[in-house]
């Protein structure tokens, strides 16, 4: 008998119909549990008994469709948990200082402001901080740890940090540091990073033997410095600081990764400018305060949790973001200091935290979360 497309149809509708009027009523009586385990101070989250229905659905199901139907129900316990959150939405100190940002949103960073940067006069730090402050005073500290610590202190208002580059990837120390201060994050820049071999005048490039960069820059050039087995590389505190190092030094046997502003700044001269891995090269920087703030136009929010160490702990925290249809930019996760094989979360979402139910969101993530801290939401210029 030859398959008739629009009976199939047909009937595929009208399953259609009948499962979302039961989706519906199954959302109902969810609604109904929430409210008695809030009444009875149970627990809103029960996985013994996600557990039950998994093993009774699956196993009706069939081995063909039990992987499907495992997913189908884990997709709908999420949903569920998504609408007991917005029905009994209630306020937190979370939520407090979320709705406090949100009362009193501001135009814009300020044009002048003490900042603090790592490294010196023509760092990418500071051309990054040139574009998010019309004026700063920038105050110049040795290391990342410095500029948070001046932050954290209130010596500096805000402080200015690369997190992660386009081919070389996270600043490592920079993660790490996040999750020793406090502070949030009230603005983020897209730098293009523009790299050179600078020396002294008159230096051939034949004659180069050592080359010394920040880390992440030697990183970035690293078809090039494979290309020449014979030069040493030496890591430094920062791009401009090699570049001064190179000025100092009196070396003809010596040059730096750094930028064009370097090359003027310290009287050196480039080499060669075809020297990164990639034309497209470029660094997320982030403006940090000591203080939670909102400005327009702030339409990125990053949260640092850790997830529970058990299977589906993650998966959980990923399905609530797919529920509330919002973008996930960024998963980054480094490890936790004394824990084998356990892990912090970074994320990235395009949100604003003006919007009740990202609110809500955020609250659901960090009764999911062993560890939770809020970053900021802020707005990232490109």
């Amino acid at each position: 008998m030859a398959l008739d497309l629009s009976d199939i149809r047909r009937q595929l509708d009208g399953i259609d119909d009948q499962l979302t009027a039961l989706f519906v009523q199954r959302m109902h009586l969810a609604s109904q549990v929430a409210e008695y385990k809030k009444a009875t101070g149970k627990p809103l989250l029960d996985t013994g008994r996600e557990r039950q229905i998994l093993n009774r659905v699956t196993l009706a199901a069939g081995e063909e469709l039990e992987h499907d139907t495992k997913m189908l129900y884990q997709t709908l316990f999420s949903l569920s948990k998504e609408y007991q959150a917005r029905r009994l939405f209630t306020a937190s100190p979370l939520v407090a200082l979320l709705e406090d940002m949100a009362r009193n949103i501001q135009p814009h960073l300020p044009n002048r402001a003490v900042v603090a940067c790592q490294g010196t006069e023509g760092a990418y730090s500071q051309k990054a901080c040139a574009r998010m402050f019309e004026y700063p005073d920038i105050r110049y500290m040795p290391t990342f740890n410095d500029v948070f610590a001046a932050v954290e202190s209130g010596q500096c208002p805000y402080g200015v940090l690369p997190i992660e580059n386009s081919t070389a990837g996270s600043v490592t120390g920079v993660y790490d540091l996040m999750e020793k201060h406090q502070f949030f994050i009230v603005r983020a820049a897209r730098q293009r990073i523009d790299h050179r071999l600078l020396a002294l005048p008159r230096t051939a490039i034949e004659g180069i033997r050592e080359v010394v960069s920040h880390e992440q820059a030697l990183r970035q050039c690293g078809a090039f410095l494979a290309a020449h087995p014979n030069i040493q590389v030496t890591p430094m505190a920062n791009t401009a600081v090699a570049a001064a190092y190179v000025a100092h030094a009196g070396r003809a046997d010596l040059a730096a990764i750094a930028s064009q502003d370097c090359e003027q700044l310290y009287g050196l001269e480039t080499l060669t400018d075809a020297i990164s891995d990639t034309g497209n090269n470029f660094t997320r920087f982030i403006c940090i305060a000591k203080d939670p703030a909102l400005y327009e136009k702030a339409n990125k929010i990053s949260l640092m949790l850790s997830a529970a160490h058990r299977p589906g702990s993650l998966y959980r925290l990923l399905s609530h973001i797919a529920a509330s249809e919002i973008n996930l930019t960024k998963l980054e996760s480094r490890p936790i200091p004394g824990k084998d094989f356990e892990f912090r979360f970074f994320f990235d979402i395009e949100a604003s935290i003006l919007d009740q139910d990202t609110r809500a969101l955020i609250q659901h993530l960090k009764n999911d979360s062993e560890q939770f801290v809020f970053l900021g939401n802020y707005e990232e210029l490109r």
